[in-house]
């Protein structure tokens, strides 16, 4: 269960993560205004914003599965192998989007969707 808590707080932190790639090393960014600043960025700093909002998108679906799934008593050892993917994936998805692979960030988006689905079908299977 130890390693679907920590899976929730890495999956939580991932915004975090991209807004800093996207803030990182840029002399004259703006604190009094940085979504201002962040929607005027192009190339790597632009994606990597986007990667945020869609981290911030995805967090609450894959939160809420896992909820699910602890409360209907889902065996643990699939619920946590779910989360590493999850988790895994999203990474993945965090830096094909920063290296502009577009392709490959589709394809890993759609497995980390997957995992989250699998913990709400693993959750329903044990009400039904």
């Amino acid at each position: 269960m130890k390693t679907a808590y920590i899976c929730l707080l890495i999956a939580g932190l991932m915004p975090v993560l991209c807004a800093g790639i996207a803030k990182w090393g840029f002399k004259h960014f703006d604190n009094h205004d940085p979504r201002q600043w962040l929607a005027k960025q192009v190339g790597y700093r632009a994606r990597a914003n986007a990667a945020q909002a869609n981290c911030f998108e995805a967090f609450p679906f894959f939160a809420a599965s896992v909820g699910c799934a602890l409360s209907s008593n889902s065996d643990l050892d699939s619920l946590q192998m779910i989360c590493v993917l999850f988790v895994g994936f999203r990474v993945l998805y965090i830096l094909f989007y920063i290296l502009d692979k577009a392709s490959l960030r589709t394809i890993v988006w759609s497995a980390a969707y997957a995992c989250v689905v699998a913990n709400f079908i693993q959750a329903i299977s044990m009400v039904a």
